[in-house]
């Protein structure tokens, strides 16, 4: 069904309350590869019974923690096929620290729909308070659609965050598990892309992918702990485009630099001469 822009910019999507624990807390980092370090201090503070640190990333998966159905791209004015979509960017900004357990609220709309020719890009944003009434974070991400423009639509923004012309301030290298994906699906993202090898032939890649927005998790993570001393309240936020897919089990080369206040760079693949899988990459410090 094509997209009807009229119907679909600006609508409202239906608020969602949700609740999250610490064990919730401690399987999505454990999904990000946290644990590696069983010994070191900084990185078991994510893994704290009962009081974990909670990286912001976190908000990508706490309203949809214990979903068991693969998601729908469902909205008002917008029908598409699961495997006609991959996600084109992430932005958390957290407005104070996430609770390692607690009860929110969030509310969201379709903030812009891009029509690229052939295929289209939907912009969601979601408001986030807690149960006391008071901000927690807003998100705001981005889907690539296959296929489905041609709508009539503006074609959008195309501008990329230009890198500085020097050496990265740090580069740093983070393996992913062979099994990553199969873990970090349980944190409620069960797309069949990321664990059915033959949804994924159909989707077009030889093998299933890991989930983007545990790539995601995974850079924010290693950039807070190779530059921040592990302390995820200084995070106040952590953005970035997908650039390219990343399988489980290779190895992510994160280049990074300093600049004012954030930490901004970008992730290929090792294993397949630097393709690569994140662009745009910013981490704003607190």
């Amino acid at each position: 069904m094509p997209i009807d822009l009229g119907t679909a910019l600006g609508a409202e999507l239906p608020a969602r309350e949700f609740s999250w624990t610490s064990t919730d807390v401690q399987l999505y980092h454990l999904g990000l590869g946290a644990g590696a370090r069983f010994t070191e201090p900084a990185e078991l503070r994510y893994l704290t019974d009962g009081t974990p640190q909670v990286l912001p990333t976190f908000a990508t998966v706490a309203p949809t923690l214990g979903e068991t159905d693969p998601p729908r791209v469902s909205f008002p004015g917008i029908e598409i096929d699961l495997a006609k979509v991959v996600h084109g960017h992430q932005e958390i900004e957290v407005h104070r620290p996430i609770p390692a357990a607690g009860k929110a609220t969030s509310t969201g709309r379709i903030s812009e729909i891009w029509d690229k020719g052939a295929n289209a890009v939907i912009v969601q944003e979601h408001t986030v308070v807690g149960s006391d009434g008071a901000p927690l974070w807003t998100a705001r991400s981005s889907i690539f659609a296959r296929g489905e423009g041609g709508f009539g639509g503006e074609r959008g923004p195309s501008a990329k965050t230009a890198l500085p012309e020097r050496a990265p301030d740090a580069e740093l290298r983070t393996p992913t598990l062979p099994q990553q994906a199969l873990l970090y699906r349980l944190c409620g993202d069960r797309n069949p892309l990321h664990s059915d090898p033959e949804f994924a032939k159909g989707a077009g890649f030889p093998a299933p992918i890991l989930h983007g927005l545990c790539t995601y998790g995974t850079v924010c993570k290693a950039i807070t702990d190779a530059l921040l001393d592990s302390d995820a309240a200084r995070v106040a936020g952590f953005r970035a485009k997908f650039a390219g897919v990343l399988y489980p089990g290779e190895t992510l080369r994160i280049k990074v630099w300093r600049e004012d206040d954030q930490f901004i760079g970008a992730v290929t693949v090792v294993e397949r001469d630097d393709a690569p899988v994140l662009s745009d990459v910013a981490l704003r410090i607190a």
